[in-house]
């Protein structure tokens, strides 16, 4: 969001909705491509693997990497969130801060964010934090779809996954609603607690 508040003209706009854009694209889009992106045979990944010498495919749902397989997915899908709410605060910041900076001896662009914009920028990256966390609780349908639920050997379980399997698949109703107040228990407090900062 520093960067791109830096740039000017037709680069900002560019880069803004390419940043974006990956909010914009349906859920059950974003999960297709990335299995495309992660296939062993014929998938992106793999053949940059093989451009730097790798012999033998790497299996990205397997039990060991399924996880971070899905983190990575789940990391470039929010991205453009997080980079909004920052842009908008660092675009709120008087500029006259900068200013005062400058005449109080403040010298680069590094001491300018450490002691002016990471300040201003308190609440943005709070409400940032929380809807960070808040939103990690609800992203279990791109783990669904790339992995299947359950996911091999539960290695990209989600706490909703794992709601979803016990209450729709097992049909263990009472657990999964018991699981469903305590996951709804723990979004509150990390709500009320970030709202009391």
């Amino acid at each position: 969001a520093a960067v791109l508040d830096k740039l000017e003209g037709k680069a900002e706009s560019f880069f803004r909705c390419v940043l974006f854009l990956p909010n914009v694209i349906s859920v059950a889009v974003i999960a297709y491509l990335w299995k495309f992106i992660y296939n062993p045979d014929f998938g992106l990944l793999n053949n940059i693997l093989h451009a730097f010498g790798q012999k033998e495919s790497v299996n990205f749902f397997s039990t060991e990497n399924a996880i971070w397989a899905v983190l990575v997915v789940l990391v470039w899908h929010g991205f453009g969130w997080g980079m909004l709410i920052y842009y908008t605060g660092i675009k709120n910041i008087d500029p006259v801060l900068y200013e005062a900076a400058a005449i109080d001896g403040i010298k680069n662009r590094f001491q300018e964010m450490i002691y002016i914009t990471v300040p201003q920028m308190k609440p943005q990256m709070l409400f940032a934090a929380v809807m960070a966390v808040v939103g990690a609780f609800q992203n279990g349908l791109i783990s669904t779809q790339l992995t299947g639920n359950p996911s091999p050997g539960y290695a990209a379980q989600l706490i909703v996954n794992h709601i979803e399997d016990y209450g729709f698949l097992r049909y263990e109703m009472g657990y999964a609603a018991a699981v469903s107040v305590v996951l709804l228990l723990i979004v509150q407090i990390f709500s009320k607690g970030a709202n009391a900062l």
